[in-house]
């Protein structure tokens, strides 16, 4: 008798677990000849919800974290990303990437961690200032994270896009949940398992799979997420969002003109800016005898 492999049940990650949707249902993703590769979770309103809760606390204490322990955490991801490139390779081609373009694309997303781990603890240095003022106080201007954001990554580029994405909004304390590619979401819950073999706590990236148009209003309208990053290109979907995020009072930063997420165009720290909020502070300067200050 011929033995019957064990094929991977590719789950949702959220909160540092692997739970199946609470909705039960589940969509087919089928190689490039048409045959069944895997089942996987088709996330509901539900998924989302409870990605939502497991952020919210998350992101307090990876912001509280250093620059630098964040730059170590996601050197980290890279280096285990490096151990496991066979298998990141594979689930790329079966679903129709030949050779070269799925080594570009696994190979440009181990880069893009490590690009932005270098960035993490000067990114601050570079967008941080001192304003001139005519009082006497100093104005501070620094960058700090906004919390809990919702992120549609690209779809024709399921890793180095995925990677791109969460690099960028982690990187600078911010927690994230991505919706990833629907046509290709093999390798977005393998890297959940990557993050989850790391040092990156539980909560602060969530990766749900699932339809885009089933999941896009509740990404753009929950009261607790401060920002939408949508990397598609669909008009439609760029129109929803907008009018739901606006109502809601939320960041939408489109990436929509993004022409390769393996070049060097998305390999910027504008890209962290994108989810920051500036906070600006005030500083009095006490005047003293014999003209000096006294801070």
């Amino acid at each position: 008798m011929s033995r019957i492999p064990v094929l991977k049940t590719y789950k949702l990650y959220i909160g540092g677990q692997f739970p199946r949707t609470e909705s039960g249902r589940y969509y087919e993703v089928n190689d490039k000849s048409g045959k069944l590769v895997a089942n996987v979770c088709l996330g509901s309103r539900k998924d989302f919800r409870n990605a939502v809760t497991a952020a919210l606390p998350a992101q307090g204490s990876w912001a509280a974290k250093t620059a630098y322990n964040r730059s170590q955490i996601l050197y980290r991801v890279a280096e285990m990303l490096e151990a496991r490139r066979v298998q990141f390779l594979e689930e790329l081609e079966v679903l129709g990437f030949k050779k070269a373009a799925a080594e570009a694309e696994v190979d440009a997303a181990i880069d893009r961690l490590v690009y932005f781990a270098g960035w993490a603890d000067k990114y601050q240095q570079l967008f941080s200032s001192v304003n001139p003022v005519a009082a006497p106080f100093f104005n501070f201007s620094v960058l700090e994270p906004m919390g809990v954001v919702a992120a549609v990554a690209p779809e024709e580029s399921p890793l180095a896009g995925l990677c791109t994405i969460i690099a960028t909004t982690i990187v600078g304390g911010n927690s994230v949940i991505v919706l990833a590619s629907e046509k290709m979401p093999l390798s977005a819950i393998s890297l959940a398992e990557v993050l989850n073999s790391s040092d990156v706590p539980g909560g602060v990236v969530n990766i749900i799979t699932g339809n885009t148009q089933e999941l896009l209003s509740h990404f753009a309208s929950h009261i607790e997420v401060k920002a939408l990053v949508y990397a598609r290109t669909d008009v439609a979907e760029i129109k929803t969002i907008s009018e739901l995020a606006s109502a809601s009072v939320k960041r939408v930063i489109l990436y929509n003109k993004v022409k390769s997420w393996t070049s060097a165009e998305t390999e910027h720290p504008y890209l962290i800016k994108d989810t920051q909020e500036v906070k600006t502070t005030w500083h009095p300067v006490e005047q003293i005898g014999g003209g000096g200050a006294k801070y």
